[in-house]
């Protein structure tokens, strides 16, 4: 039976935006999106300081902004004479802790696992190792010297506190390290860095690898991998078969070597003139000789250069392939090297932990795809040329920005992150960390199925966007960036929805509401366009709005679920009921109140430009029928790239108006704020 030691989870405490925040790791390979700055990069980076072989760089610029006021309160319980232990809970640290999770390991195969394995209950599967960097034992009042506590309106005062404070952290913080019991916190044991090193192995690919082209200076990235992989193969514990091979390498700089030592030194010599021709007094003769010694590793590492075969025996230098194959190339090197060090190390490590940052820099939208399935194909072949050897312990932590790697990963392996506010009167952010596979589990599996094919088929880039916009189909969303350019030349440069980052899916009536769950998880404001699509009565035809008793809409229906849902009552509805949560559905209603109401784009489209479309009839129901009828006349592509490039001289329909004021500037108050007329019915003009 196979032994199996994973990290399971991270908790990472008073990190820049990682104030408090818990990752759950996948077996194999977990994918960590968001926005920019919400704490992508933070993660790995804690990781790599608290298990660095030097002593971990913390400045006070890493700590989370929160934790600022919390040097202020331990200082001012110090000086109001509270006791030692009182004052050190109230000072801030930063804590990494990591739970590893085991399966069938006999008590005397624990290995470097045992070392954190404390509790005494056999039914317990997991260790719990625990890193914080902490005010040292003694060093309240050397950290606090001469300081008094700052007048939080004084920003000069906190300025100069925060200076001196920062200048001593460096000096009486330090790196505390202990197996602590999962479940009994106060039963815990001292150990080291160097123990958690023995454990877990951790690896970084990060985002910036030096492969930008060049024109005159060549480039030898890829070349430096090859002096790791060939140090490693010089180690005793190395495979066999690499062992032989730097050995035969070896064994043929010697033959060179041996012709160097004959005629080539011979005839170097002679371009040593003897030293008595220069005439010095005293200097005598000492004889001079030549001795040229090749090293194998310094002649790839000085000499030795990655080519690509060209022809006509022309070999192109590493800089001609393109930077996204050069990107892959690295990327797949750097993993190679990784398992062989791995392996060629004597003592077995129970995890490895490789973070890959952006893997998809320069690569075109296949390759990105194609590369985070491939990971565990990768491990799988690497392990089928050791079959001798236990399993390599992989783990991957793969941070990206590529809605091609997301979308083609599975929802359980995705790891959301999201900055939220701190406090509402104050621009302080922290991460949270939502986790797909615990935060959509009230989704049916079939659901799920269907938002994965979707976001893979579209490419949709929902996990990397700051709001959302979902459509019904192809004319809205054509005509959708002119009627946004319509709406923005009303707002100032930080309003505008164009200068923000809005996803927009064309989703259809019939699909939208399964997206529901998924945008309220990601704490996505959106804003749902649809149609009214009337019908004379549920189950019926399809009719004008004056003739209708019903909606086929299944959206409409999901988002009123339980309300009245003829449309009589859907256009009289005030603005905040089309409000929930952070997400707005938008449907036609008039244009002014008690007149004509279309029920798709584009007849609402005609209704809200009459003269342009010269619409007739003297009823709002003969209007509504006149304006469904020359709609009927146009392909919808057709109409919608005629009015989204041909000819702009056009009004956007109410409904979308008011939808994208809601999503460009925010609640209904802000709305009826605005300085546009109250739109808080459905029924008023605008």
């Amino acid at each position: 039976m196979e032994h199996t030691v994973k990290l399971h989870r991270v908790q990472i405490k008073n990190f820049r935006l990682l104030q408090d925040v818990e990752l759950n790791l996948e077996d194999q390979t977990t994918l960590v999106v968001g926005r920019n700055n919400t704490g992508k990069t933070s993660m790995p980076e804690v990781i790599r300081r608290f298990l660095s072989k030097n002593q971990p760089a913390f400045r006070i610029q890493d700590f989370s902004i929160g934790c600022y006021d919390a040097f202020c309160e331990a200082l001012q319980a110090l000086r109001e004479g509270k006791e030692e232990q009182e004052v050190r809970e109230l000072l801030p640290y930063i804590e990494l802790r990591m739970f590893f999770e085991y399966d069938n390991l006999p008590n005397t195969q624990f290995g470097p696992l045992g070392e954190f394995v404390v509790d005494l209950d056999m039914n317990c599967k997991e260790a719990l190792v625990v890193m914080r960097f902490e005010l040292s034992g003694g060093d309240i009042e050397p950290l606090f010297e001469g300081q008094n506590v700052p007048n939080p309106e004084d920003n000069d005062a906190r300025t100069a506190f925060f200076r001196v404070i920062g200048e001593r952290i460096p000096r009486l913080y330090k790196v505390n390290v202990w197996a602590e019991d999962p479940n009994d916190m106060d039963n815990r044991k001292l150990s080291s860095q160097e123990a958690i090193r023995s454990l877990q192995k951790t690896d970084f690919i990060d985002a910036h690898r030096g492969l930008n082209d060049v024109t005159t200076k060549e480039s030898n990235v890829l070349a430096r991998i090859l002096e790791v992989l060939f140090s490693t193969a010089t180690l005793e514990s190395a495979d066999r078969k690499e062992q032989e091979i730097v050995k035969q390498i070896e064994e043929a700089v010697a033959s060179i070597q041996e012709n160097i030592d004959g005629e080539f030194k011979t005839q170097l010599e002679t371009l040593i003139p003897s030293l008595e021709t220069l005439g010095y007094p005293g200097l005598g003769d000492p004889e001079l000789t030549t001795e040229t010694a090749l090293d194998a590793e310094k002649l790839l590492k000085e000499h030795t250069k990655v080519r690509y075969k060209g022809y006509n025996g022309i070999m192109l230098p590493e800089s001609y392939n393109g930077l996204g194959m050069r990107n892959l190339i690295f990327i797949l090197l750097k993993i190679l090297s990784f398992h062989r060090e791995f392996r060629a190390e004597t003592e077995s490590h129970g995890v490895h932990l490789i973070f890959i940052e952006e893997p998809e820099a320069h690569m075109h939208p296949q390759m990105q795809e194609v590369f985070i399935s491939q990971l565990g194909k990768i491990v799988g072949d690497l392990n089928k040329r050791h079959p001798e050897e236990p399993p390599w312990p992989v783990q991957f932590v793969v941070s990206t920005h590529s809605s091609h790697i997301a979308n083609e990963a599975s929802f359980e392996t995705i790891r959301y992150f999201l900055r939220s506010s701190v406090n509402n009167e104050k621009p302080v952010w922290k991460t949270e960390i939502k986790d797909l596979s615990k935060g959509l589990t009230d989704i049916s599996e079939a659901d799920k199925d269907f938002l994965h094919q979707y976001l893979t088929l579209t490419r949709c880039d929902l996990f990397f966007a700051d709001k959302a916009i979902l459509v019904e189909g192809t004319s809205e969303h054509l005509l959708l960036p002119e009627m946004i350019r319509k709406l923005d030349k009303n707002y100032t440069e930080g309003s505008r929805l164009l200068s923000q980052y809005v996803a927009v899916m064309e989703v259809g009536g019939a699909y939208a509401h399964k997206f529901f769950d998924l945008l309220n998880f990601l704490e996505l404001k959106s804003l749902i366009i649809t149609d009214l699509d009337p019908v004379k009565e549920d189950g019926g035809k399809k009719c004008i709005v004056h003739d209708s008793k019903g909606t086929s809409n299944l959206c409409i229906k999901q988002f009123f679920d339980g309300d009245s849902c003829v449309p009589d009552d859907l256009i009289k509805k005030p603005e905040c009921a089309l409000v929930k949560g952070l997400i707005r559905i938008a449907y036609q209603f008039p244009e002014v109140e008690g007149g004509p109401c279309g029920s798709t784009l584009e007849d609402m489209f005609i209704l809200a430009n009459t003269e342009k479309f010269d619409v007739t009839g003297d009823t709002p129901k003969e209007q509504e029928q006149d304006a469904l009828s020359k709609a009927e006349k146009f392909k919808k592509t057709r109409f919608a790239l005629q009015y989204a490039i041909d000819d702009l001289q056009w009004k956007t329909p109410r409904y979308i108006t008011e939808g994208l004021k809601w999503l460009a500037g925010g609640s209904c108050s802000d709305t009826k704020n605005s300085g546009d007329k109250d739109t808080s019915t459905r029924g008023e003009g605008s």
